[in-house]
């Protein structure tokens, strides 16, 4: 499944969960560092109107789908994909990395939700390390100084993974900059993972999850912030209908 805006063509390259957890394995074990972003409606929307943040996420190595949008697109198109959202993700990566003896690295949210799911991350996976934890600045710049710091701090401490809570399009930012300034680090794109694990946000229930119905209990949540967000994805939603269709009839 692929999307395109303006010169950039974003693919899922990871078509489930099994693939990307092989894949993960095999650059922890080969040295080899990446790239993660979990592509939703929201990214979509934010692609449309930001070349910027469409080129951030073409030199992205593992795309996956996170939300029913994408993956309905991608049943469309006859290209189906699996949905993977990047919260799920945080505990079967983890323990990935404490088979494979990767240390695990936080950049993002705040100094007490990073420490509390580094604790709750500890309990539930045997042999984790958590070893950086960082909570940049309010003003916090991906293309800055402080990140550059942050990328250097987790290069030379021989970080293997490194979970960003930052949210988009500034946690994709990072880690497209962290490819070049910290190689051998594979960043995980995870949003408000972390904050779930650690207790400072409620996720959704898990039947909800399986209906589909996550972004109702977020916009309940906070509908000032969300309502305006899920407005503008669902903007988006028709022509992505129609590109789906031509990838499915014309192929590319």
């Amino acid at each position: 499944m692929q999307f395109s805006f303006f010169d950039q063509t974003i693919r899922i390259t990871m078509p489930d969960r099994a693939a990307l957890l092989g894949e993960v394995r095999r650059r922890f074990r080969a040295g080899e560092g990446f790239a993660l972003a979990t592509i939703n409606l929201d990214h979509l929307a934010k692609m449309t109107v930001s070349p910027d943040f469409a080129r951030v996420y073409a030199r992205q190595d593992l795309v996956v789908a996170d939300g029913w949008p994408v993956v309905a697109l991608s049943r469309l198109a006859r290209r189906p994909v699996a949905r993977l959202p990047g919260s799920d993700l945080v505990v079967p990566l983890c323990r990935i990395a404490a088979e494979e003896g990767a240390e695990v690295a936080f950049v993002g949210s705040s100094e007490q939700a990073l420490a509390d799911a580094a604790a709750a991350l500890e309990a539930r996976v045997p042999g984790l390390r958590v070893g950086l934890r960082i909570a940049p600045s309010r003003d916090f710049d991906p293309t800055g100084r402080e990140a550059g710091e942050i990328l250097r701090r987790l290069a030379e401490d021989g970080v293997r993974l490194c979970f960003l809570a930052l949210g988009a399009p500034k946690q994709e930012a990072l880690a497209a900059r962290g490819r070049t300034v910290a190689p051998a680090v594979g960043f995980a794109s995870v949003g408000a993972g972390l904050d779930f694990l650690g207790g400072h946000q409620i996720r959704a229930p898990r039947w909800m999850r399986a209906a589909g119905l996550e972004w109702l209990w977020r916009m309940l949540g906070n509908p000032m912030r969300m309502g305006p967000r899920y407005a503008r994805s669902a903007m988006v939603l028709p022509g992505q209908a129609v590109r789906a269709l031509k990838l499915r009839w014309f192929g590319g």
